[in-house]
């Protein structure tokens, strides 16, 4: 990097055989800059390669601290800145690394594999300590500069501090090397001036061998002898050099063998020689090295700062670094995606279901009560029944308009109680099918509307049986001005207003709507009605006060005569109202599936057939089968009678 920028201003081609600096490959800096050795970034790639192939995730990174090593960690932490792996630890080395505090950290973090990217002295320097520390059970990444060192591989000790996996280029062998190495060290130096021009493989290299220099890394050689042959090719070009000679004519500039260089494309010890536009090798591959000491077969090692987390768990980071983490399980109605998202348990929608623990949702089975079901269809026929039997009882009265009967059950205020009764059964169909916004709400407008006029009706019918015998006598101005301003139909038209003006301002707040119901049940929803209960309480407390009201009149009545018992009827009536409901709000508190909408139909139906069976019918069974209690002098003799026994 000091060198390369003094040449680069007059594109003076520089072919590096050494460096793998990606610092090199920037154009605009280094214009005819060219290698022929493999980059960082390659180096890198291989890297993370054998970190991702065995589960790696827990590493060291421990480098040459000058460009070189910087380069390499940089590419490092932005190749791994997408996957799972972690830089737990790294340290730039040298001269004064303290290596002992090294060990200490890295066994604190534990950490068990490490990347060593250093040059060979370095290595040796690590190793040769983590051998005198003791240090043992580690995996060491070694990348082509020393995973190929005889001398570490022959150091005593070697064996105990683990595992050492590197790569390296394939080893060529290049003809004639030995020979020249055994024969230049025989040579003696130039013996004068004149030869040593010519004698441009002088070397003083007492210290070594010749058998030395051949034991050496042979990958190295290989780089070396492609820089050289591709100036060589280079220039051959440039001076359009073939059939022995070249052109003698052709003065050479830097720019011109560079030019050339980057077109080099030819062949040596089989290997093609390119270049790609960045200056960078086209050609080679790498070999995994594996230093094994005895043959024997070993599991892979682990480096992981936390265990994965089990199936169905997410993971909850811990600390700075996302490969530490505590496994949490993912509770009912979630589950995880790992291959998304593993730190977040994604919520099922509401159509979905889970158990603790799961990897995928469910359909939930959708319940509903359809027109089909057996139980709908008894309940609706039983509807169609009441409104025929409703219309029957009134053709019986119309005709009988007249008698005692007809008039004592209220005159023409049975048609009414009869209408409404009618009209209220409508709500039962709106019990089945699936749930709309109009179905909803005709569900409950029908039978609070019309049958608060039909309780209206009783109230004042109670009312005036027992004003007729108990008050008329001593409280005759009341019953004049009830019988003058007809207030029986003043208070069923107040009734039915005051709750219709309910009915409207609950329903404008919040009318009822479909609500799927997923609380009760994990496996299913239940389409329903949601009704917000403050909104339709004071509909609801208007039809209970009248209910109240009817039942106090109703009751005070019991002891009139035993054949004249309409308040006797209306307050049995109104004992199965209550019990109905009762039963009904017991049911719903302990069962919240589908069948609660049959059930509640059912209470409807019930309500209104407590008024038409036990109050109607008897009526209509004196009529038909008992016309001699259907007289006025019958009626007569009652009132008669009971009169003097309460005057006594």
């Amino acid at each position: 990097m000091v060198v390369a920028p003094l040449v680069m201003m007059d594109l003076i081609p520089m072919v590096s055989y050494g460096a793998t600096s990606t610092v090199f490959s920037q154009k605009k800096t280094y214009p005819s800059f060219l290698r022929t050795v493999h980059t960082n970034k390659d180096l890198i790639e291989i890297i993370v390669k054998i970190l991702k192939n065995f589960r790696w995730h827990w590493v060291a990174f421990l480098y040459e601290d000058n460009d070189f090593g910087i380069n390499g960690q940089e590419l490092f932490i932005r190749k791994i800145e997408d996957t799972d792996i972690c830089l737990a630890y790294t340290k730039g080395l040298d001269h004064q690394t303290d290596y002992p505090q090294i060990f200490k950290q890295i066994d604190t973090l534990r950490v068990h594999v490490i990347i060593v990217f250093t040059i060979e002295w370095i290595a040796e320097d690590l190793i040769e300590s983590a051998i005198q520390h003791n240090v043992t059970n580690k995996v060491w990444i070694a990348p082509d500069a020393w995973s190929l060192n005889r001398k570490l591989l022959q150091t005593k000790g070697i064996r105990n501090i683990g595992t050492v996996i590197g790569f390296a280029a394939p080893a060529k062998t290049i003809p004639g090397f030995s020979d020249f190495v055994h024969s230049a060290k025989a040579a003696a130096l130039c013996e004068n001036a004149e030869q040593e021009k010519f004698c441009n493989q002088v070397f003083n290299c007492s210290e070594l061998s010749a058998a030395d220099i051949n034991d050496a890394d042979s990958s190295f050689s290989f780089p070396v002898y492609a820089a050289v042959y591709s100036i060589a090719h280079a220039l051959h070009n440039t001076l359009q050099c073939g059939a022995g000679r070249c052109n003698d004519n052709i003065t050479v500039y830097p720019h011109m063998v560079l030019a050339e260089l980057k077109k080099s494309n030819f062949t040596i010890l089989n290997q093609t020689i390119e270049f790609d536009e960045n200056g960078d090798p086209n050609y080679g591959s790498y070999l995994i090295v594996y230093w094994n000491h005895n043959g024997d077969v070993q599991e892979v090692p682990t480096s992981v700062c936390s265990q994965e987390c089990p199936v169905g768990y997410k993971k909850k980071p811990e600390g700075v670094h996302k490969c530490c983490f505590s496994c949490e399980i993912c509770q009912n109605g979630t589950f995880i995606n790992i291959t998304e998202d593993p730190y977040t348990c994604v919520s099922c929608t509401e159509a979905e279901w889970s158990t603790e623990g799961s990897t995928s949702c469910n359909q939930r089975v959708v319940e509903f009560i359809p027109f089909t079901d057996t139980g709908a269809v008894v309940i609706m026929v039983a509807a169609w029944a009441l409104v025929g039997l409703s219309l029957a009882v009134s053709v019986l009265f119309a005709i009988n308009y007249n008698t005692p009967v007809v008039r004592s059950a209220g005159g023409p205020m049975c048609f009414l109680i009869l209408i409404c009764l009618m009209l209220s059964s409508v709500s039962v169909y709106f019990y089945f099918g699936q749930p709309t916004v109009a179905s909803c709400i005709l569900r409950f407008l029908p039978f609070l509307l019309f049958y608060t006029v039909c309780l209206a009706c009783f109230v004042v019918r109670s009312f005036q049986i027992v004003c007729i015998f108990k008050i008329a006598a001593k409280l005759p101005k009341l019953y004049s001005w009830w019988m003058k301003y007809h207030g029986q139909w003043l208070v069923i038209s107040v009734a039915f207003a005051i709750q219709a003006l309910l009915l409207l301002i609950g329903y404008s707040i919040d009318p009822p709507k479909p609500f799927n119901e997923t609380f009760w049940y994990r496996d299913k929803m239940v389409l329903v009605c949601d009704i917000n209960l403050k909104a339709a309480s004071s509909c609801v407390v208007f039809l209970l006060s009248l209910c109240c009201l009817c039942f106090i009149f109703s009751y005070m009545g019991k002891d009139l005569p035993k054949n004249y018992n309409e308040a006797k009827s209306i307050t049995f009536c109104l004992l199965l109202l209550i019990l109905t409901w009762i039963a009904f709000a017991t049911v719903y508190l302990l069962y919240n599936g589908a069948y609660i909408q049959t059930l509640n139909a059912l209470a409807v139906l019930c309500s209104l057939y407590s008024f038409l069976l036990w109050y109607f019918l008897p009526k209509c069974l004196i009529i038909i089968f008992q016309p001699q209690r259907n007289t006025q002098q019958f009626f007569q003799g009652l009132i008669q009678n009971y009169t003097k026994t309460i005057s006594q």
